[in-house]
């Protein structure tokens, strides 16, 4: 499957109820080539309308904490979430919607084959990452998987109810700015 045909077909998604109240499906946005995919959980109000992921306060902090350690969005990574249709009331999706939509992030993970994951909230990192995963207590660790490197931050939006949590994320940041820069063969 090609991105073209990947898009194609997400765009054309009714295996669970979301395309019902979605306005736009939201694939993904960045570079396919990059060697890191970010994941978060699925679209907002502001990504609905816009179809991007992380747009309005939670993905302008996001661009904030990229630029901290030489990534950006347009140039050098890959953002995607588990599930492309926003959630109504952006209530944590369902199971069942995390099930219907899971083979669309497989597909692009298969496109992009990236070295990195970083996991974007504890939706994210339990789906990504498995196990007993707590983002509480186990953000920032790194998890190896068939040779693919994978961590997780808070979610952006999290960090914006609760600033505290920022200066543990800088820490997070620092790391994966570090694991690039160890393992990615292009210049960051």
């Amino acid at each position: 499957m090609t991105w073209t045909e990947l898009e194609k077909a997400c765009k054309a998604c009714t295996k669970c109820a979301l395309y019902e109240t979605r306005r736009n499906v939201v694939v993904g946005v960045g570079n396919h080539e990059a060697e890191i995919l970010f994941v978060g959980e699925g679209p907002g109000a502001n990504e609905d309308a816009q179809g991007e992921p992380f747009v309005g306060r939670a993905g302008k902090l996001l661009d904030d904490m990229l630029e901290i350690i030489d990534l950006s969005r347009t140039s050098n990574i890959y953002i995607a979430n588990i599930v492309k249709c926003r959630p109504p009331d952006n209530r944590d999706p369902l199971n069942s919607e995390q099930t219907a939509c899971i083979d669309w992030l497989r597909q692009q993970f298969r496109l992009i084959r990236p070295k990195i994951v970083v996991c974007l909230g504890r939706i994210a990192a339990n789906i990504m990452i498995g196990g007993d995963f707590k983002i509480s207590r186990d953000h920032g660790k790194w998890y190896e998987k068939d040779g693919v490197w994978l961590t997780a931050l808070y979610h952006p939006a999290a960090l914006l109810r609760d600033p505290h949590r920022k200066p543990e994320t800088f820490v997070d940041l620092k790391t994966i700015q570090a694991k690039v820069r160890e393992i990615c063969t292009t210049t960051y």
